[in-house]
């Protein structure tokens, strides 16, 4: 093998390696993946992946015959990145606005539980107007206190303590906290793709010329297989003709040969059904040598006996 046969070789295992690193980081970087990444600044596996595709855009060689395969991974990586980002904003901006209204409840919540325990007067009417804010669960602790004679008693002191435990939740927010905390990780890793690929995508031509080639070499390969097609079609058409006007001679042929069968046919029955009239005895007779020698005979025969009275007289002086 050649040395350019082994440096193309080499050339084409590196560009799978960085095409299988856009993908592990793309799994990493999906929401709906199992495993992804949770604190970027303890994910070294992350980062090496996002260096070896940086290492790779900005020492390139000829940045001008960059792999079109890798370039569109790498900029539907940014682009994917980019996507998340943006959704991952618009989620926290959600859990920022429902951390404030558990705020607003708890802030409600605490008014109502001091106006049950102080018995105020119109303290169902408080409890009634916010049934439709809390579970069923809330609701019924809320009238056990209200109703309550004794704050010793255990169904006043579970009741106190889920409230409490109410409050406590709606004002610490664990949950969107915790949520709010894995997005902003994932923010920070997306902004990271975009930071440091990104610019170094920047380095590569935007490489329209290797696109519109493409794009023309399938043009013409849809062309050249049209082409193709039309051919082949003309060819069954041609095929077609041919095969008609055979057909069409043979059909011919058949048809004079059996006209020229009729012709015969016509002739023979014709010969079969029409005969001369066969002269009769005394016709054939009178045509034969010897009707003709004895009428010649005959006539002889006639002039000498002949009566001489039939003469005509004569002058007898000339006698």
């Amino acid at each position: 093998m050649s040395r350019s046969g082994i440096v193309n070789v080499r050339m084409v295992i590196t560009e799978e390696k960085i095409l299988s690193n856009i993908e592990k980081i793309q799994k990493l970087i999906n929401p709906n993946s199992k495993k992804q990444i949770v604190q970027l600044e303890e994910d070294s596996y992350f980062k090496d992946l996002i260096e070896s595709i940086k290492t790779y855009l900005i020492e390139y060689p000829k940045k001008k015959n960059f792999p079109l395969s890798i370039y569109k991974a790498t900029y539907g990586l940014v682009e994917f990145a980019t996507i998340q980002f943006e959704e991952n904003t618009k989620k926290i901006e959600e859990l920022i606005k429902q951390r404030e209204e558990n705020i607003a409840l708890s802030e409600k919540l605490k008014e109502v539980i001091k106006a049950v325990e102080e018995k105020d007067d119109d303290w169902v009417i408080k409890v009634d107007n916010i049934s439709d804010k809390f579970s069923s669960d809330i609701t019924r602790a809320l009238n056990i206190v209200g109703v309550s004679i004794e704050q010793d008693s255990q169904e006043y002191v579970d009741a106190m303590k889920l409230l409490k435990a109410r409050v406590n939740n709606l004002e610490s927010n664990l949950h969107i906290e915790i949520d709010m905390e894995r997005l902003e990780d994932s923010s920070k890793a997306l902004s990271y793709i975009g930071i440091e690929i990104a610019e170094a995508l920047k380095l590569i031509p935007t490489p329209d010329e290797q696109i519109e080639t493409v794009v023309e070499k399938a043009v013409v390969e849809e062309e050249v297989a049209k082409e193709n097609i039309v051919e082949k079609q003309a060819k069954v058409e041609k095929a077609k003709r041919f095969k008609k006007a055979e057909k069409v001679e043979k059909m011919a042929k058949v048809e004079d040969k059996a006209q020229q069968s009729i012709e015969e046919e016509k002739q023979r029955y014709k010969e079969d059904t029409t005969f001369e009239a066969k002269k009769s005895l005394w016709q054939r007779f009178k045509e034969s040598k010897i009707v003709k020698a004895a009428t010649y005979i005959f006539r002889i025969k006639i002039k000498i006996e002949l009566p001489t009275n039939a003469l005509p007289e004569g002058n007898k002086e000339n006698i």
